[in-house]
């Protein structure tokens, strides 16, 4: 076991190897050697074929074990030097005062209020303002890539309430901070909180049937603040046509909540869009979120969310700089990953949503090595990695934005708010690095897999924390077609690096070696299980149908004992 301890000895992280770190590699040897005996015993088949269908039918069962053998070792890879991490949050507070943790910019990202419902994203927002961390060291961006004047609505009616739940989560030391979770639960025992979910539930249907009509009527409309921010939505404002839209919700130097603390900054964000303009997704989504963030706060921490990714530990941040306060690792530490974990899914997992390999499993192996992947939500990173590798820093072309760059100026001041609605303008990152070699990376439809995949080549490492309390919660796909949707959408982007000149097979291996090399070889050439399972489907019919075996005969030895 390895400790790291701060200057006063109080341990903030332990690790250790899994104890079945010899059996695996024992059984991946083992098994190495009886592939190679059967792709040795296909080769000789192949070599002796009498007829040009036996010849196919071998060559494809040739074919298919060489690509099962292929992933096979893809598989076996994470699992050569798995480890266990164990953070210790109690003791940061001792090793570091609160007034010297760093700032955090907290991304969470929506695009569609009818298929992202704006509640399950106030939700994931109120659960991160909430957290156990100073009020003005939070800021928390909601980019709304729809444009959606329904989304702007219910983070200003998230605004009012979170002036009552973050002190009633405080006071009472709630650990469940996202509304809709707590009070799913039994909350009897504290009289306050039927007072706080009759608020919560007069918010939900207030924005529920704003959702239903389509549109805030002048009748939700309560101050002049409001109703200049939806005068932005014009006639011809649609969700690929519109210019950039910035509304300060929260300032954490003015809001103040029930009890006189300071709120933590909201700000909704929503980039141009025009119709002439590449708009990269969710890639290009984050990037215009980490140049605006630059611009206002410019925290050296981000967490990056999914809508429906809600926080489910308020100490969270706490773990995550257990790992970024260590001087030790902070050098080279690109970000911490927290696994993604699903609520709602039934015993039986029918259509397998939990992923538990992609999602735990192999990030553990891959931090024996250089760390886990990023899986797109739950991750904290240091706003240093999207500016080159550690040892080569990539300045952008405004200074304003470098990760080093101190906001002096409140967010709301002129000169903040203009620079932010410049960089957020639709043809900023014309003949710049930005998608290419700095920010997240264009290139993919799985911009997460790409994007970590690229920083861990450029030198930068992972850490996998992995807590007994989950640390997010998200909703998974429950339906066929969602599920299809998701896995097509995934297969693409994957296949998109896994035959660009970033192919992992190639510059992966190169770069981080052939263990982190092969482990995101699983993931890039995953799309290519389907040609062995389609061959097996019909190749054992055709081989019984032309009296071809498709394995080596056992040759049976009758040994007589003579009295």
């Amino acid at each position: 076991m390895s400790t790291t301890t701060a200057h006063n000895d109080l341990p903030l992280h332990t690790h250790k190897r899994s104890r079945r770190t010899t059996a695996n590699r024992v059984f991946a040897v083992v098994h190495s050697c009886a592939i190679l005996a059967l792709l040795y015993r296909h080769a000789l088949s192949l070599l002796h074929s009498t007829s040009l269908t036996s010849f196919l039918i071998t060559l494809t069962f040739l074919i298919s074990d060489s690509i099962l053998a292929f992933m096979y070792s893809t598989v076996q890879s994470p699992r050569m030097t798995p480890i266990y991490r164990k953070e210790f949050p109690e003791n940061l507070k001792r090793v570091v005062k609160e007034s010297d943790f760093p700032a955090l910019d907290l991304f969470i990202c929506t695009a569609d209020p009818f298929k992202e419902p704006p509640m399950n994203v106030v939700n994931t927002a109120l659960s991160v303002m909430a957290y156990d961390y100073p009020t003005d060291k939070v800021s928390v961006y909601v980019s709304d890539d729809g444009g959606s004047a329904l989304t702007l609505f219910a983070f200003m009616e998230a605004a009012k309430f979170a002036s009552h739940w973050l002190p009633f989560c405080r006071e009472n030391n709630i650990v469940e901070r996202c509304p809709e979770a707590y009070f799913e639960t039994d909350h009897s025992r504290l009289p306050e909180a039927d007072k706080i979910k009759i608020m919560y539930q007069g918010m939900k249907v207030m924005v529920n049937n704003v959702i239903e009509r389509g549109k805030v009527g002048d009748e939700y409309i309560t101050g002049e603040r409001e109703r200049l921010a939806f005068r932005k939505w014009t006639d011809g404002f649609t969700r690929q046509d519109h210019p950039t839209i910035i509304q300060v919700l929260l300032d954490n130097s003015k809001d103040r909540d029930i009890v006189d603390n300071s709120m933590p900054n909201l700000i909704y964000v929503s980039r141009e869009k025009s119709r002439t303009s590449h708009h990269n997704f969710k890639a290009g989504a984050l990037n215009a979120l980490l140049r605006v963030s630059a611009a206002m706060t410019n925290a050296p921490i981000v967490l990056t969310l999914d809508c429906d990714m809600f926080s489910n530990d308020p100490q969270t941040p706490h773990r995550a700089l257990c790992y970024f306060l260590d001087p030790k690792i902070q050098s080279d530490l690109g970000y911490v990953q927290f696994p993604q974990r699903f609520r709602g899914i039934d015993k039986s997992d029918m259509y397998a949503s939990e992923n538990r390999h992609l999602f735990e499993i192999n990030p553990q192996g891959m931090d024996g090595v250089l760390g886990p992947n990023y899986v797109g939500t739950g991750c904290f990173f240091s706003r240093r990695v999207f500016f080159g590798g550690p040892s080569k820093f990539l300045p952008p072309e405004n200074p304003q934005l470098g990760p080093n760059n101190v906001v002096d100026k409140p967010i709301q001041s002129p000169e903040v708010l203009e620079l932010a609605h410049h960089v957020a303008a639709c043809n900023y990152e014309k003949n710049s690095n930005w998608g290419s070699k700095i920010g997240v990376r264009y290139g993919s439809l799985v911009e997460d897999y790409y994007t970590g995949y690229r920083l861990q080549c450029e030198g930068w490492k992972a850490i996998f924390c992995n807590p007994d309390k989950p640390a997010f919660y998200g909703d998974s796909p429950v339906n066929l077609i969602d599920i299809l949707n998701q896995t097509k959408r995934w297969a693409i982007g994957l296949l998109e690096v896994a035959f660009s000149k970033y192919s992992p097979i190639t510059f992966g291996i190169k770069s981080i070696g052939p263990l982190m090399g092969l482990a995101y070889c699983q993931y890039a050439f995953w799309a290519i299980w389907s040609i062995p399972i389609t061959a097996y489907t019909f190749l054992p019919q055709l081989s019984l149908l032309n009296g071809l075996t498709i394995f080596p005969k056992v040759t049976l030895f009758t040994i007589s004992l003579s009295k």
